[in-house]
């Protein structure tokens, strides 16, 4: 995964966001390897549904978790399963396709 540092990308009181299999990371922040597990979750997500499904589907679904108790990018399932795995760095060898769905519950 190729890493960007940059003083713009990602928001500020964000350390890094994943976008089409880029890791951007905010100048001053040294990403860990609990951060890129997390990113590489988030890229093999993206290559099995689609770069352009996928953001449709993670705006759909923390445009809905707005709406419910709870932090709404926590509670999404993609980073659900990104946040639960994140410390396994061998999860990406045995993860299931479209593992994210067991991490969809509605509260």
């Amino acid at each position: 995964m190729k890493i960007i540092f940059n003083r713009f990308i990602p928001l500020r009181g964000y350390d890094a966001v994943n976008l089409f299999g880029v890791c951007f990371v905010r100048r001053g922040c040294t990403p860990d390897s609990l951060m890129l597990n997390h990113e590489a979750i988030h890229t093999a997500q993206m290559k099995e549904m689609g770069y352009v499904f996928f953001y449709l589907w993670y705006v759909a679904e923390w445009m809905v978790r707005l709406c419910m108790k709870g932090n709404a990018y926590r509670n999404i399932s993609f980073e659900r399963e990104a946040y639960a795995h994140e410390r396994h760095t061998g999860y990406l060898a045995s993860r299931r396709h479209y593992a994210w769905l067991r991490y969809i519950k509605m509260r």
